[in-house]
């Protein structure tokens, strides 16, 4: 029988400088066994054996996603004397030799432009920066968030306060009942809440309506802001940038074991509306300020001062630096990941993971075919583990030929490595060309779009603080959204008429301490107990994986989706499924790729498998209740008229109880409609067509 090749190794050399990797690997790697001969692209390993050549070994290297990736091939049937010890050896020393590295921008610029501070570090992001409009002030506010980041993960018990309580009585009118701090998801929920009569100040640091974020919805979710009369249908149909026909979902499978290898999933119905995020920011703002609202934006929270009576804010307006402060009966904190409010209340577990997110708004440059804006691509990997991380992309047409594009990946927050916007971007612009066909320099760039998306792993509804007395987390500095695909928007506007609810009986009846204001969240237990999804997704630092384990692992579940009826992944990407559908589908995975279990526990470790067991009874819990106690809304509702005014505490606890999301959004859903709610404005409501 002929020879032939068989695989014997693969491995990632974390350094994007592969000519250094070839030429160790052909000058200084001294072989064990075998004569080498070099080869354009690495080594030839000859083995002799006793009368003649036993096989050969080839060894060669290739660039890709800023990294370089090694594989060895056996030309030979079986193994060859010294294989092993080759395999073992090269891999020892290529390790030391190209040790992971984590680098750290440097230091702030004094004198000099961001341009000339990132210039020799990160030469493409700051070629590309100055295309952007607003480039430079962009760019800045990037190296800014980054540091404040780092800031935040490498000195995690010292974090600085700034809500302080005073039993100190300085006044009982405060000026507003509601004050947001926050102006992209803080003026959403700020607008509704003015429509129903509340006074409402939202202080914004930047110029109010400018974001570095795009968002994507789907029809049947932006429904929940016309059925509390926020928008009308016509409205929405403005802010609507594009509307796509289906959605892909597709990861690189090349060097996949035959049953890690998948279908694309389509997803028509998921994230395929484009928002005009800043003509959506605009309108959420007329409305606040026509319902007797204010804003000040380019304005900083300084500190919360929190009294009996009420919450006294300090703030300082940036153009001039002087300053400003207010009161209010409640503060909202829709900062997002930044929040120094959110460091403050839970320390050392104010996040758990990190989605490092950057990506830029190209509005034409494109050549013709390369992508049809028919479609969007909501999840796609063109490479396997890039310098220790899963590199994930997004696709989302936008108005005209408008295509925003994003890069990111799941990390797991560590000090040596606390996530870097920086590093990401040098990344984006070298391998955009190999995600998608392009001349970067014919690219026109219309924005930037960047940030830090937080994960917080929850073993059950009260184990993150989100409240401080007369003070309420919404949002990204909640974290509490779905580890797949959406952020705080998808998260607060899923659970918009929830919180809104919520909101309204705690100021109604002045229910504003941490207790019962740490009930208003956007906890679900079929989300919370999907995090161990997002944690297998994630290298941790220091640690070599086999390069294609997390394709493999993304490819084997969202295989099965693709399998499935459409309605069941939807319902598993929107965060609205079942406890039977979701052990349904788990049971399928492991039979159809046993080594999953493995794999994930390699990832995770014995610890935080032991504190998923605990958000899976949780979430069993949550199901056995909706399930035991599928009467209580009625019988809520029944006991209200007395209920509420005599025993207004109960009364909120019940609410809180019956509107979380039980064994899925559709059941909370079906649930909450039979709950009486006369906040509800639907005289300017109205049904958006799917």
């Amino acid at each position: 029988m002929a020879a032939h090749l068989q695989e014997i190794l693969y491995i990632e050399v974390p350094t994007p400088d592969v000519t250094a990797v070839r030429r160790w690997l052909q000058e200084e790697f001294s072989l064990p066994v075998g004569e080498k001969h070099t080869t354009p692209d690495g080594i030839r390993v000859a083995i002799s054996g006793q009368n003649s050549v036993a096989g050969e070994i080839s060894i060669f290297v290739w660039s890709l996603q800023r990294t370089t990736y090694l594989k060895a091939f056996r030309w030979a049937e079986t193994p060859i004397p010294g294989e092993r010890q080759i395999k073992d050896q090269l891999t020892a020393n290529i390790r030391l030799q190209f040790p992971h590295q984590y680098p750290v921008p440097p230091a702030a610029p004094g004198e000099r432009s961001i341009f000339e501070l990132l210039g020799t570090q990160y030469p493409l992001t700051v070629k590309f920066f100055q295309k952007i409009p607003n480039g430079e002030y962009d760019l800045n506010r990037a190296y800014w968030w980054e540091q404040r980041w780092r800031s935040s993960v490498l000195h995690p018990q010292q974090p600085q306060q700034v809500v302080f309580q005073t039993d100190n009585t300085t006044g009982d009118n405060p000026e507003y009942d509601l004050i947001y701090i926050g102006g992209a998801l803080g003026v959403i929920h700020a607008a509704v809440m003015a429509k129903l009569g509340y006074r409402v100040l939202l202080i914004e640091r930047m110029p109010f309506g400018r974001m570095n974020r795009e968002w994507n919805i789907s029809r049947d979710e932006f429904q929940s802001l016309i059925n509390l009369g926020l928008f009308t249908p016509a409205e929405f149909e403005s802010v609507i940038a594009a509307e796509y026909e289906d959605g892909f979902h597709k990861f690189f499978d090349a060097n996949n074991p035959p049953q890690c290898r998948a279908a694309i999933l389509h997803t028509p119905t998921v994230l395929n509306v484009a928002i005009d995020a800043e003509k959506f920011l605009d309108l959420c703002g007329a409305k606040l300020r026509a319902a007797g609202g204010e804003i000040w934006d380019e304005t900083e929270f300084q500190r919360a001062d929190v009294e009996p009576q009420q919450v006294i804010v300090s703030c300082r307006y940036l153009p001039t630096g002087t300053a400003k402060t207010c009161t209010g009966r409640l503060l909202v904190d829709a900062m997002g990941t930044a929040s120094p409010i959110a460091w403050q209340l839970n320390g050392k577990r104010a996040f758990d993971s990190v989605c490092p997110t950057v990506g830029a708004v190209i509005s034409d440059g494109f050549p013709a075919g390369v992508w049809d804006s028919r479609y969007g691509d909501v999840l796609n990997s063109h490479g396997d583990i890039s310098r220790g991380r899963q590199l994930i992309w997004e696709l989302f047409p936008g108005e005209g030929k408008d295509l925003t594009i994003y890069l990111f990946h799941y990390h797991q927050i560590h000090p040596d490595n606390p996530g870097s916007l920086l590093e990401m971007y040098e990344d984006f612009f070298t391998i955009l060309p190999e995600y998608r066909r392009c001349d970067m320099d014919a690219l026109v760039w219309k924005k930037a779009t960047f940030g830090y998306i937080p994960g917080h792993f929850s073993v059950g509804s009260d184990d993150r603080t989100i409240a401080f007395d007369r003070l309420v987390a919404i949002g990204d500095a909640a974290s509490l959204q779905s580890p797949l695909v959406f952020t705080g928007f998808g998260s607060l506007v899923r659970n918009l008429s929830r919180l809104t609810q919520l909101l309204d009986v705690a100021l109604k009846h002045d229910l504003l301490s941490a207790r019962h204001l740490n009930r208003i969240r956007a906890y679900q237990s079929n989300v919370a107990v999907t995090w161990l999804f997002s944690k297998g997704m994630m290298v941790p630092t220091g640690q070599f994986v086999p390069p294609a384990r997390i394709n493999s692992m993304l490819n084997t579940f969202f295989g099965i989706l693709a399998s499935e009826p459409p309605a069941v992944a939807e319902a598993f990407i929107k965060d609205r499924v079942d406890w039977l559908t979701f052990n349904r589908l788990a049971l399928k995975a492991a039979r159809l790729n046993p080594a999953l279990l493995l794999w994930i526990w390699q990832l995770a470790g014995i610890k935080d498998l032991i504190r998923w067991l605990g958000s899976y009874l949780d979430f069993t819990l949550s199901a056995l209740f909706g399930w035991l106690f599928a009467w209580l809304p009625n019988f809520t509702r029944a006991c209200q008229p007395w209920l509420e005014n005599r025993y207004p505490g109960l009364w909120f606890w019940l609410l809180a109880q019956i509107s979380v999301p039980q064994a899925g959004a559709s059941n909370s859903h079906r649930w909450s409609q039979r709950v009486k709610k006369p906040w509800r404005m639907e005289e300017e409501g109205g049904t958006i067509n799917n």
